[in-house]
């Protein structure tokens, strides 16, 4: 990484650099010139590179060498520094990018690729922090094509991984990632100087991994691996300080999110010494420590200090509101994280542009952050509030820079950089005392002490054999060669290579309906309502376009990618002559060549068999799934390609021989879906409330102190994984290890059928018929499909009315500090600073429920594009407790997708886990009261909660598939401390989306994966007592199912809590046991050595 202190880009700088690398990529298109042409040519590129600046000479050979894996920054490995080291990459590159392009041109037309590939891999990481990364791959890819005997820099293999991540193509960033973690960093052709530079590649591709994993929410885990990379950085000679820098805010960022449980096993794992962070007394301070020592290890670059600054502050925020930390001790951590926010604004001097999203979005969350905290310290409210609203304002504008083109760009950055100036004089933000000019902290931070460690490159080849079994299964499931497959297209050669990341919709198996709707349909053509198109390149590499394909929205069934460009990432991992090696021993490849089209017909008939079968696996809205799309282009009008090639391939998508869908479309961009460039900036009266209750509560129920715990008759707190039997085990210290459930798990699961009969009283019932128990979730929308009376109004039982049996959450501020209640605030959804001070220390579920749930008060979100202060909720299912934040959000436009209960929305926040990833919010399509929302993120953390130990089971048994819920956190928009309206959101996702199971006995028969969600079910049945059982799984499928499997939006049926619209209970799990699941165990049941599933007690009847 680099910093910003010379690299600021005028327009004519911007527009310029966009040209030179338009033609450096049309010369890559262009073939090999005649004899006479490729002559002048040489005498061209000869002359580029004459006139570079000795240095700039120096390094570019050194590249062409293969010195090194990454290109170093002066001072990321020398322990002394000199001034001259002080400097920065971005400092030598800038003024001589123009010079650096013409010699990338030039080489490229006089096929000295070598040379080309050097100067991609010069120039790549400056241009990704332009915002510029898209087009150089392709550049990348192409030269690769052409010449695949040249090497190509691990560098950019893993930006192509990041770009990924960045774009929701995560099944795309696994694989590259665990090819280069299983193969000892081998990419192709590359020669490595030394082995530690391939630990220095494997460092940093578990370094990347572990941010997916945090991306999902998999905070102990993300962990974990963000802790194998540190090893690897410091087992180098010399220690990486850069990467160290990276790891350790990573880490701090993860400790914020991740329970005091996930920590207590993190920091008990007996391979993990956390001991430089302090004495672990508590998470948030270890983690506020690891991101004071990532400032420190990266001084010299601009947008790291400001990354990690802004971490720590956060840490020290949150921590001020826990319920560990004094009353009389806030105030000075409120002014430890106020000099954090601080040193991270000063950054940056008034008047210099900004030319990367990360840092402008980091710069907006500073400034924030140093309002709120202002705002705790007890700053004029006058203030804060001009403050916050500049804020808004600014991230407004920077969702406007993040889609449009070069030329409005700087004027918008100019804006929004004026906005934090206002924020800094309104606070009063002062320069600090630094007597070292190349650094950007203050001389008060240098005096942090060392890391004492003792890692060698055999300490971290031992840490790394712990993961080894999951990447080399995942290596096995992809096929990564290098084809060298040639199809004109552009005039181009493409060598089409495949990752196996995408899966098509797979045929059925021949049912009436499904031979029926295959018979009626025209063979090769398409049905509009059978497919969406949707493709967005995201991160740092957006146009101005911006859509979506199945984006985490159940009601469309996506296809796969015809863009043979997308996938060539792969190729760089393998030289020619491997891949021919391995195509001779391993099987076909997931994507294929099109080049014949003779199987378009059974194709499209295929794909209109599953469509069917999809259909059929719904309980009553079976034929609205097909037709009740909104957003749908119409056939022939699907945009331009916007993937990291603009080459138009069209490939089949599975390996399988009766595969479809080599017409179908895996990300193309719709009209519908593209999150508007055009939209001018908010203006400041436009910065308010785009949601609005539609009516108001009158009645004043009490802040959160003010809640009792009466008793009642409903089981809704069983909800509380406090009070659940089986909670202190699965989070033992050893589960910190990728282990399922501990030895005596199998004995408790074997008995548990005895335990539950004697506790189930329930009257005996026949099992209800499907028509009876409407499903709650289709493939059209994720969402409860509410009983209605006959007025048409939402019936809600008293489940959903939320009250609660005397039980106390110890961990819960509320349930702590209920006796210290006060004067009760102005309504249910004013907020007062009591409820503000137990939203962000932690309150458990029951107790958010009672004080925000209302009959009476429905909220729908009533404007769109516009910026509103927020409360971010997360939800911990093992320790029961809602966390908050006080955020900034920015509600876009709608992506143009609906089920019959919800809607997708392009959200983006200040505090979403990746700042340059996209998130979707989800608003109900009528007005809903607030608990709809909160219900739907605690069952799909629950049922992370379940998976992540089913995930343990099967890796301790050698079965490496794995399956995820992402995660879905809920969004409180706020006017002043007044809640106007709430939406859930979850990580955008890029892919094809499939369903596997509805939530009564229907399953997709064709997906190996449904096997594996079965088996899912039945461990979760198992695994909680007998008493739920997860269902109604869809999402994205790899390797028919035994590669990852990301899920979202499912059902759980249980008889811990009474029954409701979207919890059949006993009734539900019956469906499952008997109809779903069936008396036959599958071969993962049997893998697993699940007892059969059976029924006792009148609780599964009823």
């Amino acid at each position: 990484m680099f910093g910003s202190r010379v690299t600021s880009f005028s327009r004519t700088d911007s527009e310029e650099v966009g040209a030179l690398l338009e033609e450096c990529l049309r010369a890559a298109r262009t073939l090999p010139a005649s004899p006479q042409r490729a002559e002048a040519e040489r005498r061209r590129y000869c002359g580029c590179r004459d006139s570079l600046c000795a240095e700039l000479a120096s390094l570019l050979q050194e590249a062409v060498d293969m010195k090194w894996p990454f290109v170093p920054e002066k001072w990321q490995y020398k322990q002394s520094l000199a001034a001259s080291d002080k400097a920065n990459l971005s400092d030598l590159i800038k003024p001589h990018l123009p010079q650096l392009l013409a010699v990338l041109k030039a080489s490229i037309l006089a096929q000295e690729a070598r040379v080309a590939l050097a100067a991609v891999f010069l120039v790549d990481r400056f241009l990704y922090w332009t915002d510029e990364s898209s087009r150089l791959l392709k550049i990348a890819k192409l030269l690769h094509r052409h010449h695949p005997e040249v090497p190509v820099a691990p560098q950019l293999v893993i930006r192509q991984a990041r770009v990924y991540l960045n774009s929701g193509k995560l099944q795309k960033a696994e694989y590259i990632l665990s090819s280069l973690i299983n193969s000892s960093g081998a990419t192709g052709c590359w020669v490595y100087q030394s082995e530690s530079d391939r630990a220095l590649v494997q460092a940093v591709s578990v370094q990347v991994r572990g941010t997916i994993l945090q991306k999902l929410g998999l905070w102990l885990e993300a962990a974990e691996l963000i802790w194998a990379s540190l090893v690897g950085y410091f087992a180098l000679p010399q220690p990486d300080k850069k990467g160290i820098s990276t790891s350790l805010g990573i880490l701090a960022n993860i400790l914020v999110s991740m329970n005091d449980e996930d920590f207590r096993v993190f920091t008990t794992n007996p391979d993990i010494d956390l001991r430089f962070l302090g004495d672990g007394s508590h998470r948030l301070l270890s983690a506020a420590e690891a991101a004071k020592m990532a400032v420190v290890y990266s001084q010299y670059t601009s947008l790291f200090v400001l990354t990690n600054t802004t971490i720590q502050g956060t840490c020290l925020l949150s921590y001020s509101f826990s319920v560990e930390c004094p009353p009389a001790r806030r105030p000075s951590f409120l002014l430890l994280a106020r000099e954090a926010f601080v040193i991270g604004l000063l950054t940056k001097a008034e008047g210099e542009l900004v030319t990367s999203q990360q840092e402008l979005h980091t710069f907006i969350k500073a400034a924030y952050s140093l309002a709120v905290t202002h705002k705790w310290l007890g700053a004029p409210s006058e203030v804060v509030k001009q403050a916050t609203q500049a804020c808004q304002k600014a991230l407004a504008h920077f969702c406007d820079y993040c889609h449009a083109g070069t030329q409005d760009k700087d004027g918008l950055c100019v804006e929004i950089l004026q906005l934090i100036t206002q924020v800094k004089r309104l606070l009063q933000v002062e320069p600090f005392l630094n007597s070292d000019g190349g650094s950007f902290i203050p001389d008060s931070y240098r005096k942090i002490k060392d890391m004492a460690v003792d890692f060698t490159l055999d300490s971290f080849s031992k840490v790394m054999r712990r993961f080894q079994k999951y990447h080399s299964s995942l290596c096995e499931i992809s096929s990564t060669n290098c084809r060298g497959m040639k199809e004109e297209v552009d005039g181009a050669g493409v060598c089409i290579t495949a990752l196996g990341t995408t899966v098509s919709t797979l045929p059925t198996e021949g049912s009436a309906e499904a031979s029926k709707g295959s018979k009626d349909a025209s063979p090769g053509r398409e049905q509009p309502q059978q497919r969406v198109s949707a493709q967005r390149e995201a991160g740092p590499e957006s146009s101005s376009d911006r859509g979506g394909s199945h984006a985490n929205v159940r009601d469309i069934s996506c296809a796969t990618t015809e863009e043979g460009d997308d996938d060539d990432d792969a190729s760089m991992l393998e030289s020619a002559n491997e891949s021919k090696k391995r195509d001779r021993g391993r099987p076909s490849a997931v994507l294929r060549s099109a080049a014949s089209t003779s199987s378009s017909s059974s194709a499209s008939r295929d794909s209109e068999k599953f469509e069917m079968l999809q259909a059929a696996t719904e309980t009553e809205t079976a034929d609205d799934w097909m037709t009740d799309v909104v957003g749908v282009s119409p056939p022939g009008n699907e945009g331009t390609a916007e993937s990291l090639s603009q080459l138009i391939l069209g490939v089949s998508s599975c390996s399988l021989s009766d595969s479809f869908s080599s017409h179908s479309s895996w990300e193309k961009v719709s009209a519908d879906l593209n999150f508007p460039a055009s939209r001018k900036p908010q203006t400041p009266d436009r910065v308010k409330a785009g949601s609005c209750p539609t009516s108001k509560s009158p009645e004043s129920d009490g802040s959160f102190f003010l809640l009792g715990t009466p008793e009642s008759d409903t089981g809704e707190s069983a909800h509380n994984p406090t009070h659940m039997n089986h909670t202190p085990r699965c989070r033992s210290s050893d589960m910190s290890k990728p282990r399922p459930l501990e030895e005596d798990q199998n004995t408790r699961i074997h008995s548990a059928s005895k335990n539950h009969a004697a506790t189930n009283t329930t009257a005996h019932r026949a099992p209800p018929t499907p028509e009876e128990c409407a499903s709650t979730e289709t493939s059209e929308n994720s969402f409860e499909v509410l009983e209605l009376n006959e007025s048409g109004h939402s019936e809600v039982t008293c489940t959903e009315k939320g009250s609660v049996p005397e039980r106390r959450n110890p961990r819960c501020h509320s349930c702590k500090n209920s006796s210290l209640a006060s004067a009760a605030p102005e309504g249910r959804y004013f907020l007062s600073q009591q409820d503000y001070l137990s939203l962000l220390a932690g309150v458990c579920h029951e107790c958010l429920l009672k004080r925000l749930q209302s009959d009476k008060t429905h909220f729908k979100l009533k404007q769109y594009g516009t910026a509103h202060g927020a409360l971010h909720l997360k939800f911990s299912k093992v320790t029961g407790l809602w966390t908050a934040r006080e955020t900034c959000v920015f509600i876009g436009q709608p992506m143009g997708m609906k089920g019959k209960q919800r809607t997708a929305i392009w959200v983006q926040f200040l505090h979403q886990e990746e700042r340059l990833s996209s998130y979707v919010a989800k608003d109900y399509l009528e007005p809903k009261e607030i608990q709809f929302h909160l219900k739907d993120v605690e069952r799909q953390m629950t049922a992370q909660y379940y998976v992540t130990e089913f995930n343990k089971s099967l890796y301790d048994k050698e079965e490496m598939a794995q399956i995820f819920f992402i995660p879905s956190e809920a969004l409180l928009m706020l006017e002043g401390s007044q809640i106007v309206g709430c939406v859930t959101v979850e990580p955008y996702m890029l892919g094809e989306f499939v369903k596997l199971t509805n939530n009564t006995g229907k399953k997709n028969k064709s997906s190996r994966a449904t096997e594996y969600g079965l088996a899912f079910g039945h461990f979760t049945y198992l695994f909680s007592d007998q008493q739920e059982v997860v269902v109604d799984l869809q999402g994205w499928v790899t390797g028919n199912g035994k590669g990852l499997t990301y899920l979202t939006d499912p059902q759980i049926h249980s008889t811990k809590t009474a029954r409701g619209p979207s919890n059949f209970a006993g009734r539900g799990i019956r469906f499952f046991v008997e109809e779903q699941h069936g008396p036959e165990c599958n071969h993962v049941c049997r893998l697993l050595s699940l007892p059969p599933l059976t029924l006792h007690g009148p609780a599964h009847t009823g």
